[in-house]
């Protein structure tokens, strides 16, 4: 520590103090010393600063994995940027697996253990008891998302999901369409809550009735779009946009036009949800995207959900701050003015 203090021109006591996350040094101070200790790979005795502390200098997170359930890539990416915000500050991340059944207990054992200083909340319900639970154990957190009750009690971060898909709506009416689809997630969880209110408002403002046959609740994967796209195709009155709540479903909506002799932008508009997620190689490094879509980084989010939980265990007297993005629309290559659809049996457009 006196070499890292002599090199950056401070005193071995403000190197301890910003490396074990005192308040009282400057956050542009605390990244400087992070930064130059991450360099010069100087690694400071873990038990030292928990004793000197009382920290641990780790968080948690609860992963439920029930059998039969895929690993959600928009959980994956979220914990990817958890784990680099959790690094900028000299942190570490726990993730605890758990099945739904034993999630309650797997976040009161972490936090009965005294193995880490706070939790990340990742997919809240609607109806979210788990919020309550973590006020009850004492520990800070961080709500990535929001539950269905007040949220002003405890700190949170948050895509305005009714905001884009009412937005979202409200382009596609602009390019004609009135038979839209609604190719949402779970509804038990509150982003999908927010998002089918976004859509249904959209429409009533437009005076058009919500067709129950054009709204859909999966887990937002690639199969979930190809499925109902194929499904809708066969209604006599097909929709002639889709709005998905995630890319890769509307990759499986691509997929079930296309084997239709269909193309996305000119017989059928598609948007989606854009979570910006890496594995994709996102189209909006391209001058024209393939999809048009609401975008918003979940990995940003996921580092900054740790830098605001690094905060509450930094000033845990400090009133819990909230967050609400807008997602951004990019207009790509999927959407264009509504056209009818040809019959059954008319044979398809090549």
């Amino acid at each position: 520590m006196r070499q890292l203090a002599e090199q950056l021109g401070l005193s071995q006591t403000t190197v301890s103090r910003a490396l074990n996350g005192f308040p009282e040094v400057s956050e542009t101070t605390r990244v400087r010393v992070v930064e130059a200790a991450r360099r010069l790979d100087y690694r400071p005795s873990a038990s030292a600063a928990s004793l000197a502390t009382g920290r641990t200098s780790v968080i948690g997170n609860v992963v439920t994995l029930d059998d039969g359930v895929v690993i959600d890539p928009h959980l994956s990416e979220f914990q990817a940027g958890v784990g680099e915000g959790c690094a900028r500050y000299g942190y570490d991340l726990l993730t605890r697996v758990s099945t739904r059944d034993g999630e309650a207990a797997a976040y009161r054992d972490l936090a009965s253990r005294g193995k880490v200083d706070g939790m990340v909340l990742h997919g809240p319900l609607v109806d979210e008891p788990r919020i309550e639970m973590l006020r009850a154990l004492g520990l800070p957190f961080v709500v990535h998302g929001r539950g269905g009750g007040d949220s002003h009690h405890y700190t949170w971060l948050d895509v305005d999901n009714q905001s884009a898909f009412g937005r979202a709506t409200e382009f596609l009416l602009g390019l004609g369409h009135r038979r839209i689809a609604l190719l949402n997630g779970l509804e038990v969880f509150h982003f999908a809550a927010c998002r089918l209110r976004g859509y249904r408002a959209a429409l009533g403002a437009a005076g058009i009735e919500v067709d129950p046959q054009l709204i859909f609740s999966d887990q937002l994967l690639e199969p979930y779009g190809y499925r109902r796209m194929r499904d809708m195709l066969m209604l006599s009155n097909a929709p002639t946009a889709i709005l998905c709540a995630s890319v890769l479903t509307a990759l499986g909506v691509a997929r079930g036009l296309h084997e239709a002799g269909l193309q996305p932008g000119r017989d059928v508009s598609v948007v989606a949800f854009d979570d910006d997620l890496s594995f994709l190689h996102p189209s909006s490094r391209c001058e024209v995207p393939y999809f048009t879509c609401m975008r918003s980084s979940i990995r940003a989010a996921g580092r900054r959900v740790a830098q605001l939980l690094i905060e509450a265990i930094m000033r845990p007297d400090a009133p819990p701050p909230s967050e609400l993005w807008e997602s951004e629309m990019v207009v790509g290559r999927s959407t264009g003015p509504f056209r009818p659809l040809p019959r059954r049996g008319d044979g398809q457009r090549g």
